[in-house]
């Protein structure tokens, strides 16, 4: 986590415009995956074009990817909600909202 960037730069598809938005959000990684918090939770614009549309593309450094997105379900999910959040407070000293993750195209 040393050298990893801070920010990750997302880019969703607006479910009203259908035009490509982006947003710099903090993110931690696990097992080829990528996590970000949602605040706001289903609030947050992103997660809301994410639930329209999962296809997403995001820059992390010098890396760009293409993939898709989900919501986490805390209930049928919650070792990997709480790992993730765990990362999240180790890496930023914070964890509080709706877990999403981002799959690379090229992870199975």
């Amino acid at each position: 986590m040393k050298d990893e960037p801070q920010f990750l730069y997302l880019t969703t598809i607006g479910r009203r415009s259908a035009l490509p938005r982006e947003i710099e959000i903090w993110f931690t990684q696990l097992n080829g995956r990528y996590y970000l918090i949602a605040e706001t939770r289903e609030r947050a614009n992103w997660v809301q074009n994410i639930l329209h549309n999962p296809q997403i593309s995001f820059r992390v450094g010098t890396l760009r990817l293409n993939g898709s997105g989900r919501v986490v379900d805390e209930a049928n999910e919650s070792d990997l909600w709480q790992n993730v959040r765990a990362l999240s407070d180790r890496k930023y000293g914070w964890s509080d909202g709706l877990v999403i993750e981002l799959k690379p195209d090229n992870v199975v």
